[in-house]
């Protein structure tokens, strides 16, 4: 069984490429925005917990969305592996992430980044702000200010992954077909 995260910045196309590689490896994409959705708008336990701090504007602790994730791994332990997008997105969550996987027998295969220049981001973003009906994919300063986070706090795991020997970079611009083929190039080495 093979885990992946896919990895990059907002805009980069991890969305998009999942969609792609869940069909053609029987993956179970593990989207951690599907997660809270679903467990808010079903009302569980950890949504009503993930709840309270949403609506004071706070962060959703790790302890709450590692076992979010956790009980999407242990519904689908048939798939033949799974794509994690947006998880992780710090160093400790790496690490909680890593010990979910190991408590199910599992070890996480590769950490993909689709790689891309900011203002070509920008402008991918700004272009879908115009249908996908979210304000902060219309506003050049908050797509900028997201930017910012994840040079503070996600880019520290490409180090943390590379020392690790399972991450790998691909050019995250070109068309869709051509970014679908240069990450099946390396996961059919990896399968």
């Amino acid at each position: 069984m093979i885990s992946i995260v896919l990895f990059g910045k907002p805009g980069a196309g991890k969305g998009t490429q999942a969609a792609f590689l869940k069909e053609k490896y029987n993956l179970k994409h593990i989207s951690t925005g599907d997660v809270f959705r679903f467990n808010l708008q079903n009302d569980t336990a950890l949504g009503k917990e993930a709840k309270v701090y949403i609506d004071k504007g706070e962060l959703v602790p790790d302890e709450i969305t590692i076992n979010m994730l956790k009980d999407e791994v242990e519904k689908n332990m048939d798939a033949a592996g799974f794509l994690f997008d947006g998880f992780p997105r710090t160093i400790k969550q790496a690490e909680e992430l890593e010990t979910l996987l190991t408590s199910k027998g599992l070890k996480l295969t590769a950490t993909i980044a689709l790689e891309a220049d900011d203002e070509v981001l920008v402008k991918r973003i700004l272009e879908r702000g115009k249908t996908s009906g979210r304000s902060d994919d219309q506003d050049e300063d908050k797509i900028r200010n997201r930017y910012e986070e994840y040079n503070e706090k996600t880019a520290p795991l490409i180090d943390y992954y590379k020392n690790k020997g399972n991450y790998y970079a691909i050019n995250g611009i070109g068309s869709i077909q051509d970014i679908t083929a240069r990450l099946s190039t390396i996961i059919d080495t990896l399968v």
